[in-house]
């Protein structure tokens, strides 16, 4: 079944219908939200947020046109309306003498270097065009569906992603295979 059919079904009230686009989008609006907030739990927050301000809003939804971007605007919005209420988790770091990571397989422990380091650079971009950047490159939006998920022109959207790219390539510049 299509996203347009799957909502039309849900539009009629078929929570089985919205489950289902739920299943589909989560995965990627959880990663929005992520690079929105730089918090996974609280990115989980806004992107419960995101679905019940999107179950209620399923009238207004145009079944012709694509239902991942309407969804992840609302989910943009649910990022920015929980960085505005302040309801953000304020984590502090283990020390490392109290931490056991355990043992870990290599891989998983360059993976997890690696993630610490785009997470790190993400952190020092700015907020829309760390989104920006997220949408085009890691969810493959084209400009034109950022600039109207984000709302704003297409011309700020090409230049916050080429400026994203620029900043992420001088931020992970020293990171090599086998730099640990």
């Amino acid at each position: 079944m299509t996203d347009a059919e799957l909502a039309t079904q849900a539009r009629q009230g078929s929570s089985e219908a919205f489950g289902a686009l739920v299943e589909r989008h989560a995965a990627r609006a959880r990663r929005v939200a992520r690079a929105a907030l730089l918090d996974e739990h609280d990115a989980d927050d806004a992107v419960q947020d995101a679905l019940f301000s999107a179950w209620r809003a399923l009238a207004r939804f145009d079944p012709a046109r694509p239902f991942g971007p309407w969804f992840l605007r609302i989910v943009v919005n649910a990022a920015a309306d929980l960085r505005r209420r302040g309801k953000l988790r304020r984590t502090e770091e283990v020390p490392e003498h109290v931490a056991d990571p355990g043992p870990t397989p290599e891989r998983e422990t360059d993976r997890a270097l690696l993630r610490e380091r785009l997470d790190r650079a993400l952190a020092t971009l700015p907020e829309r065009r760390r989104i920006a950047l997220v949408l085009h490159d890691a969810e493959g939006y084209v400009h034109e569906e950022i600039a109207a998920m984000l709302d704003v022109p297409v011309g700020t959207v090409r230049s916050d992603v080429f400026h994203a790219r620029r900043a992420m390539r001088a931020a992970l510049s020293p990171f090599k295979e086998g730099d640990q």
